[in-house]
């Protein structure tokens, strides 16, 4: 299986997304049942992670409360 699947998200949608996969990996919140899901889990958040500038900026918790709002509240 060598075919890529590529997914476009916002820049709002990965800091939400990535919040969510830190928060929960850190509370180990998510019910996995194959270790071949974690890895895969795993693998999305680090890449949000080197994608993103806003989880080493001092002001991540304004930056995520705007891109939480600009999705939740987008038409």
């Amino acid at each position: 299986m060598a075919d890529d699947v590529r997914i476009e998200l916002s820049r709002d949608e990965a800091l939400v997304l990535f919040e969510w996969l830190h928060r929960n990996d850190e509370a180990r919140a998510i019910r996995v049942e194959d270790p071949a899901e974690q890895r895969v889990l795993w693998d999305l958040e680090a890449r949000l992670e080197a994608a993103l500038a806003e989880p080493l900026d001092p002001a991540y918790d304004a930056l995520l409360a705007e891109a939480r709002a600009c999705v939740r509240d987008r038409a």
